[in-house]
């Protein structure tokens, strides 16, 4: 089994060779922050990767796609619930825009390519997915898809679903900034922590400043 099978990474085009999209949400930077509802696995991983980014303001672990009375993580990890594990990644659009968040989404933060399962994570809950908010994002997920596909980016088909997003429901505390918290818990060293060095080697100028 390679690497990439087991860790949820892809033999897609090296990320820092993705295309911007060419279909986009114009930015606004008067307008209020915005959310992207995004599923790609295991919401430590994704969380982790999107928290970074300049220009999000926030991102918390979730779930979205079933009902209240099972928005819970034991409910989601049986598999019998149409959760999925999500992350809403709050941003100013006038810094980042939800095309060049789904550009990290692809290149990066997941394989979109596994249907049901990232590496060893395995259901429906674990699905790719993107959760829009409006026609807006929904018409630039569509043209983001294509275009991956147009220019044969993956070697196998992108499973990624739609979903207009009903509502999302917040996970519990202790998933949230999980990585952050736990650096040497061996999912997160083995999983999670390689998608955040993949993201400072090829997206490293669109990252938050430290001081």
């Amino acid at each position: 089994m390679k690497l990439s099978e087991l860790f949820g990474g892809s033999d897609a085009a090296p990320a820092d060779q993705f295309p911007d999209p060419a279909i986009d949400i114009p930015p606004d930077p008067t307008a209020a922050p915005q959310s992207a509802v995004l599923g790609g696995g295991c919401f430590w991983c994704t969380e982790a990767v999107f928290v970074k980014l300049d220009g999000v303001i926030s991102v918390m672990s979730g779930y979205a796609g079933g009902t209240a009375d099972t928005a819970d993580y034991r409910s989601v990890c049986s598999g019998t619930t149409d959760h999925a594990e999500v992350i809403r990644v709050r941003f100013d659009s006038g810094r980042i825009s939800f095309g060049q968040i789904l550009k990290v989404f692809f290149a990066i933060a997941h394989d979109p390519t596994h249907l049901n399962r990232q590496g060893n994570d395995i259901g429906r809950q674990y699905r790719s997915a993107i959760f829009y908010g409006d026609d807006d994002q929904r018409r630039v997920s569509e043209a983001y898809i294509k275009q991956l596909i147009d220019a044969k980016v993956f070697p196998s088909p992108i499973v990624t679903t739609l979903e207009p997003l009903e509502q999302f429901f917040e996970a519990e505390d202790y998933h949230q900034d999980f990585v952050a918290r736990n650096p040497n818990q061996p999912y997160v060293s083995a999983v999670a922590l390689p998608k955040v060095k993949k993201l400072e080697k090829a997206f490293g100028d669109k990252l938050k400043k430290t001081t």
